[in-house]
């Protein structure tokens, strides 16, 4: 991949061109490099050739994410209950998933969404696949489908409006993710970020992101990973407020969730 391409004077400007740039200097493959290990009681990615951002330099951030996170949830707790039990009587059982994901350094941690799928969506999602070799295709390019047997009907109303995300304003308080950082990924998904993985594990993944701005569900998995390197290589504080800003007029169109 061709970094010079990924932003100018190290970081990226806003503006309508960007995400093309990128795409067009995405590598669609790279070469993988990570190990897995164990550190204390948690699970760790360890990659070969990490990039370190001292906890001094990410301090701001962290101060700024708390604050914000510790804001949205006084403000959003009364729609987040109504939700909740929306869920629970539509589909009885439990109200949120967690997920393990990939956080700084290779910790693993428990993504909280609100859960938009049935009870036993593994086995539906792959009975789907095996019965549907053009859906199979889908998700092995996007890890995503738009026709998606798994999710219930309120569910895809959560995911059209990202009101499914809200309970990882948690996973902020907990300092286990940003309000703006690379989508946090699954541990199959890192075989896929190649050199790309080092900057990924540099910080904590994001309540929202280049990704979701520039296409979400629309954009391929290579694109995806050019976004998230982008990112790592030209965040700052102003450009995070301007991704905030544009991820609620994004989620208010409802352009590219599914």
């Amino acid at each position: 991949m061709d970094d010079g391409n990924l932003g100018q004077a190290g970081g990226f400007r806003p503006d309508d061109d960007f995400t093309g740039r990128v795409f067009r200097s995405a590598a669609a493959a790279l070469p993988t490099e990570f190990g897995v290990g164990e550190r204390g009681r948690h699970e760790h990615f360890r990659p070969r050739r990490p990039i370190e951002i001292s906890d001094a330099a990410e301090l701001p951030k962290v101060i700024f994410d708390r604050v914000a996170a510790l804001t949205g949830l006084a403000l959003l707790m009364p729609l987040m209950l109504i939700v909740a039990a929306m869920i629970w009587r539509r589909d009885p059982g439990p109200v949120l998933y967690a997920h393990k994901r990939i956080g700084r350094h290779g910790r693993i941690f428990h993504c909280l969404k609100f859960r938009t799928m049935v009870l036993d969506s593994d086995a539906v999602l792959a009975r789907h696949l095996s019965d549907n070799p053009a859906a199979a295709a889908e998700w092995a390019a996007t890890r995503k489908l738009r026709v998606d047997p798994r999710v219930t009907g309120i569910g895809a109303r959560l995911r059209k409006t990202s009101i499914d995300e809200l309970p990882q304003l948690i996973n902020v308080l907990r300092g286990e993710m940003s309000l703006v950082g690379p989508r946090p990924i699954v541990m199959d998904e890192a075989r896929h970020y190649g050199e790309a993985l080092a900057a990924y594990l540099a910080v904590r993944p994001g309540v929202t992101g280049l990704w979701q701005i520039s296409g979400r569900s629309d954009t391929s998995y290579a694109e995806r990973v050019a976004l998230d390197r982008a990112y790592v290589r030209g965040r700052n504080l102003m450009n995070d407020l301007w991704i905030l800003m544009r991820t609620v007029v994004v989620v208010a169109k409802g352009r590219g969730s599914y």
